[in-house]
């Protein structure tokens, strides 16, 4: 298991912890059609604008579980038709990753092992359950995916324009 983001190793200085809000990555669940920016934090202000990093988890890149929440009702709205085999897309830059999905479940909100680290580079994305439920939801869906080879086709059709999130990196 990885050190958690920000932990300091033997041999380096600790990371500087990213601001809140600030633009780490750009998600894709091409099937779906859903592009968003991926910024730092859970807070708020944050997933008015874009899908959420949870601070306490990897980064994307970095070895681990990388763990967003994001909207039901914005971001994540059609998250619920994801299926096992599914690819997911974090491109954060230099680097694009692609995950495919393994597995869904739906959990208690106290159930936050599912963001814990993981021996293997994982992507968790959260969101509120039931997705049709006014005001605050009892429940969080999950999804799981891992890093997919580098060989594997990303199949689906091309993201449907419109679902962007109007928050932009600077340039």
């Amino acid at each position: 298991m990885g050190a958690l983001p920000g932990a300091a190793s033997p041999d380096l200085p600790a990371a500087k912890p990213l601001a809140p809000g600030t633009p780490i990555a750009r998600l894709e669940i091409p099937r779906l059609g859903i592009e968003a920016v991926v910024a730092e934090g859970d807070e708020n202000a944050v997933l008015r604008r874009a899908i959420g990093h949870l601070p306490e988890t990897a980064l994307p890149g970095e070895e681990g579980n990388v763990a967003l929440a994001g909207h039901r009702d914005t971001f994540f709205r059609g998250l619920g038709e994801i299926r096992e085999g599914d690819f997911v897309v974090l491109d954060s830059g230099g680097r694009r990753d692609r995950y495919r999905v393994s597995w869904t479940d739906v959990v208690d909100p106290s159930r936050i092992e599912v963001t814990l680290p993981t021996p293997t580079p994982s992507l968790t994305l959260i969101t509120c359950y039931p997705f049709r439920w006014i005001g605050p939801a009892p429940l969080r869906f999950v999804v799981r995916a891992q890093l997919a080879p580098d060989d594997a086709p990303v199949e689906g059709p091309s993201p449907v324009r419109g679902t962007e999130t109007a928050l932009r990196p600077s340039t």
